[in-house]
């Protein structure tokens, strides 16, 4: 058996996934990631914060620290892969980190005159979106294949189930990352890896606001950082919330495609 396969027990683990020590969050000025900064800082936890705003950084990284947790903060950009796989591969020689949530994202959208999303916008989102996450991934994984344990949770999206019209690179990444990370835990888990697919609704942050359409049990971002934790504790293959919004989506990836364009367009997701 290699070294990579060799390393902690099923329990230790587990344990793991359950009281991570170290935990890196990429993104983690924005909504979602400065709520789960918030709820991780506790005493005796290291956080290593990432973010590409150097002012929300500094605050964020204070808040935690009132709270008791040590924090390190980084911001290199994850537009440049090999940069960024580098930075993460120093972190973790440094830092045993336990937990990655790889959360850093950007949004686009058709515009109000329906212009379509060009070239260089695709590249923009996808080089965060999906490039970024996987240079993130490519960052934290050999140190984690060596020890033969940790957990990475992948912040995918409810749109990864069926694209919706109006923002169609943004679901493209998301649906890409969804299967990216469920690849991810078949070869990973015997390895004493979990991996994590988070798969979010309407959340209340500045790109949720920019997303036209209805927002249908639209939740606060410290709700969601509470339901995201308790799925990763249970070690959750899907952490997708909310149940009922989570539900209807995987809904229109198994209705006739036609009838789940109609139902988008009756809710203001169409031309």
């Amino acid at each position: 058996m290699s070294d990579a396969a060799q390393g902690a027990s099923p329990q230790s683990s587990r344990r793991s996934w359950q009281q991570p020590s170290t935990i890196l969050i990429t993104g983690a000025t924005g909504g979602i990631g400065a709520a789960l900064a918030r709820s991780y800082a506790l005493p005796g936890r290291m956080l290593i914060l990432h973010g590409r705003d150097t002012a929300r950084l500094a605050s964020l990284t204070h808040e935690c620290e009132i709270q008791g947790a040590e924090v390190r903060g980084v911001t290199f950009d994850l537009r440049d892969a090999a940069a960024a796989i580098e930075a993460l591969r120093s972190v973790s020689s440094k830092y045993a980190i336990d937990l990655a949530i790889v959360n850093a994202g950007v949004s686009s959208a058709i515009g109000k005159g329906l212009e379509a999303e060009n070239w260089d916008t695709a590249r923009a989102v996808l080089a965060v979106n999906l490039d970024g996450a996987i240079a993130t991934v490519a960052g934290v994984l050999p140190e984690m294949r060596r020890r033969g344990t940790g957990q990475i949770a992948i912040v995918s999206s409810l749109a990864a189930y069926f694209g919706l019209p109006v923002t169609p690179i943004y679901c493209a990444s998301k649906a890409a990352m969804k299967a990216y990370g469920e690849a991810l835990r078949g070869w990973l888990a015997p390895q004493g890896i979990a991996v994590n697919v988070v798969m979010p609704g309407f959340v209340r942050t500045p790109m949720t606001e920019r997303f036209s359409g209805a927002k249908p049990w639209l939740m606060s971002p410290e709700r969601a950082a509470t339901l995201i934790r308790r799925g990763l504790e249970r070690n959750r293959a899907r952490i997708a919330f909310p149940r009922r919004l989570a539900f209807g989506m995987w809904g229109l990836s198994v209705l006739p495609p036609a009838l789940s364009q109609r139902i988008l367009s009756a809710l203001g997701y169409g031309a």
